[in-house]
C-alpha cells in the first residue's frame, strides 16, 4: 500500500488526524522510513492497533511475532537481502504452502517474487513493522552460520540416555569434539562478542534446550539447538573450560581463554549448575580492551567523584562499595586500584574469582575446597607488608573483623558488600557482628550503584512525559516545567530497542562527623539516610533523575533500576 493511501484511510477512519499525518510524513522522508513505522515511533497510532487495522482492511490474520518460535529451516526459504527489502519474514511452512508475516499486506510484487524464488504457494499474515524488523535481527544475524552448521548436524546422531548413570563418559567426550558440536559452540561463544552481551546462558528444560544472552542487562533469547545435542554442547564447554565432564550432580567452575583476530584475547568465566533436567552452563564475557577504568566516565556525579577520590587516597581507613551481582563493583573497585597502583606501594587482592590481570597488583584467587577464602588470605596479606588491600568480598563476621582493624591500623582496605544502598551497609556490617565504634571509626566512604541502559544517542528524541509522572519519579516541583526527558527511538544502531552501552548510577556517602556520631549512636538506615541526604549525598533515585536531565536516561529505566526515596 502507498504511503498516500495508508494515511489517507487511517485518516478516513479517525485513528489518526491530518497534522498528524503530515508530521508522520515529514519524518518517514527525513529519515527515510515507511509511513506506518514513522506514525508508531512518534505515538499517534499504537503497532497493535495498526496491525489491527491492515488486518481488517485486507481481510487477513494479524499475529504477534514475540510468541512464534520460528523453525531455521523455515528461515533460510528467504534469502535475508530479500526480507529485508520487502520487510517479511517467514514463519512457517505446511505442506506447499509457505505462512510469511508483512507490514503491507498489499505489496503483490513482494508476494509474486516470493512464490516464484521457493516455488510454493504465499499465505500472508500481518505483523508490525517493528516486530519484523526484531525478527530478522533475531533470526538472520545468525542464520548463515547456524544454518551451516544446523545442516551438518542432520547427519549427527546423539541420543539423550535418560538414565544419566548410564551414559559413556569416553561416548560423551567423541560426541562432543564432533565438528558441528565444536563448530556450534565456536559460534556461540564469538556471536556474544559480535552483539556485545555479557553474559551466555545455555539453559536445558524438559522439552527445549535454549542459549540466551544479556546484552545492556537484559537477557534476549538468541537460538534454540536441538535437544539431541544437550550433552554433547554442555559436555563440550566443560572440556574447554577444564571441568570434569563425569561429574554432573556438583556446581563447577571454570575458565576458557579464546585468541581473535588482531591479537585480541576473550575470557570466559565458566560457571556450571545442575539442575532438574541438566546442567546449565552460564559464561560471563571478560573483555579486558573494553574495561573502562577512567574514574571520569564511570558515570560519577561531580561531588561524588570528588568524595570517592579523596576517600581512595587516604593512607588507611575502609571503602566499601555496595550493590547486587553485575551491578559494576568490580570495575569500580579496579578503577581506583588502577589510580593507586604506583610503584611505591604494595598492593594485594582477594578475589573469586580474579576477572581481569593487572601488572604491579598481587592478585590471589580464592580456593574454598582448601580453605583459602577472604578470611586466610587477609590474615597473610597482613603479614606482607600492605599497603592497600581489596577484599573481593565480604561475606562473614571473621572476614569484616580483620579487613576493619587492618583498616584501623595503617592500610587502605578496598571491599564490596551485598546491600541495597549506602545507609543499610552500615546495618549489614552491625549485623554481621562488627562494633559501632568500629565502624565509625573504620570506614571512610560507603558507594552504592547499580548500572542502567543508556538511550542511544543515534536516536535520541524527547519523550513527552506527563508532569504527574515526572513528579512521581522524585522530580522537583520547581524543575517540571523545565524538565526535558528522552527516548531512544530505536534505529539499527541499537537495533531497534533504543538503548545502546550502559551508565552507572551511584550513591556516594562519605562518613562524615555528623554521619559517624549517629553511628555511634545505633540509629537505623532511614535515619542515616536522611541526614546523609541533609548532607548533600544523593540517593539513588537522585542519580537517575541527573541523568535524566543530562539525556542518557529515560524515565522507564530510572525507575526499573531504582527505588522512590521516602
Amino acid at each position: 500500500m502507498s504511503a498516500d493511501r495508508l494515511g489517507e484511510l487511517l485518516v478516513r477512519n479517525d485513528l489518526i488526524d491530518e497534522k498528524q499525518l503530515i508530521r508522520a510524513v515529514e519524518d518517514s522522508r527525513a529519515n527515510g522510513t515507511r509511513l506506518g513505522a514513522a506514525l508508531t515511533k512518534l505515538g499517534y497510532i499504537g503497532e497493535e492497533e495498526l496491525s489491527a487495522f491492515l488486518s481488517k482492511h485486507y481481510g487477513v490474520p494479524a499475529i504477534n511475532l514475540s510468541e512464534f518460535d520460528v523453525d531455521s529451516a523455515v528461515i533460510t526459504q528467504i534469502p535475508m537481502d530479500v526480507a529485508q527489502k520487502y520487510q517479511i519474514i517467514p514463519i512457517n511452512r505446511a505442506g506447499s504452502t509457505l505462512i510469511v508475516a508483512m507490514s503491507d499486506p498489499s505489496n503483490i510484487f513482494a508476494i509474486d517474487d516470493i512464490k516464484f524464488m521457493t516455488g510454493l504457494n504465499v499465505e500472508v499474515v500481518v505483523a508490525s513493522e517493528a516486530a519484523i524488523k526484531e525478527g530478522i535481527d533475531k533470526y538472520y544475524d545468525q542464520s548463515a552460520s547456524l544454518a551451516d552448521v544446523m545442516d551438518d548436524l542432520d547427519d549427527f546422531d546423539l541420543e539423550i540416555v535418560e538414565d544419566e548413570e548410564d551414559i559413556d563418559i569416553s561416548d560423551l567426550q567423541r560426541a562432543s569434539e564432533d565438528a558441528p558440536v565444536v563448530k556450534l559452540v565456536n559460534m556461540i561463544l564469538t556471536d556474544a562478542i559480535k552483539k556485545g552481551a555479557s553474559d551466555i546462558h545455555i539453559e536445558p528444560y524438559e522439552r527445549t534446550f535454549r542459549v540466551r544472552y544479556r546484552i545492556d542487562g537484559v537477557l534476549h533469547e538468541m537460538m534454540k539447538p536441538p535437544m539431541r545435542l544437550k550433552n554433547a554442547i554442555i559436555s563440550r564447554l566443560k572440556i574447554m573450560s577444564e571441568m570434569d565432564i563425569a561429574e554432573r550432580r556438583l556446581p563447577q567452575d571454570g575458565r576458557i581463554k579464546i585468541k581473535l583476530g588482531g591479537g585480541k584475547d576473550m575470557d570466559y568465566r565458566v560457571n556450571c549448575l545442575p539442575t532438574l533436567f541438566g546442567e546449565k552452563v552460564v559464561l560471563r564475557l571478560l573483555d579486558k580492551s573494553n574495561l573502562q577504568l577512567d574514574m571520569t566516565k564511570l558515570g560519577y556525579e561531580e561531588q561524588a567523584l570528588v568524595w570517592f577520590k579523596e576517600a581512595i587516597h587516604k593512607p588507611f581507613g575502609m571503602v566499601l562499595v555496595t550493590g547486587p551481582t553485575g551491578s559494576g563493583k568490580t570495575v569500580s573497585l579496579y578503577s581506583a586500584l588502577s589510580e593507586l597502583n604506583k610503584s611505591s606501594e604494595n598492593i594485594s587482592t582477594a578475589e573469586d574469582p580474579v576477572e581481569f590481570n593487572f601488572a604491579g597488583i598481587n592478585q590471589v584467587q580464592m580456593h574454598e575446597e582448601i580453605g583459602l577464602n577472604f578470611a586466610a588470605a587477609l590474615r597473610a596479606f597482613l603479614r606482607q607488608d600492605p599497603d592497600i588491600i581489596m577484599i573481593g568480598e565480604i561475606r562473614d563476621f571473621e572476614t569484616a573483623e580483620i579487613g576493619i582493624k587492618a583498616a584501623l591500623t595503617g592500610h587502605l582496605v578496598l571491599s564490596t558488600l551485598h546491600t541495597n544502598d549506602a545507609p543499610s551497609t552500615v546495618n549489614r556490617l552491625l549485623n554481621m557482628g562488627v562494633e559501632p565504634f568500629l565502624v565509625a571509626s573504620a570506614v571512610n566512604l560507603i558507594s552504592a550503584q547499580r548500572l542502567a541502559r543508556r538511550i542511544c544517542p543515534e536516536c535520541k528524541e524527547v519523550d513527552p512525559v506527563p508532569k504527574q509522572a515526572l513528579l512521581d519519579a522524585g522530580v522537583p516541583a520547581d524543575k517540571v516545567d523545565t524538565f526535558k526527558a528522552y527516548k531512544g527511538g530505536g534505529c539499527t544502531n541499537c537495533h531497534e530497542t533504543g538503548y545502546k552501552g550502559r551508565v552507572g548510577l551511584y550513591q556516594v556517602m562519605p562518613m562524615l562527623e555528623e554521619i559517624r556520631e549517629l553511628v555511634l549512636a545505633g540509629a537505623n538506615s532511614a535515619e542515616i539516610k536522611r541526614e546523609s541526604m541533609r548532607l548533600g549525598v544523593k540517593t539513588m533515585r537522585q542519580s537517575a533523575i541527573t541523568k535524566m536531565e543530562e539525556g542518557v536516561l529515560t524515565l522507564e529505566e530510572a525507575l526499573r533500576v531504582t527505588i522512590a526515596d521516602d
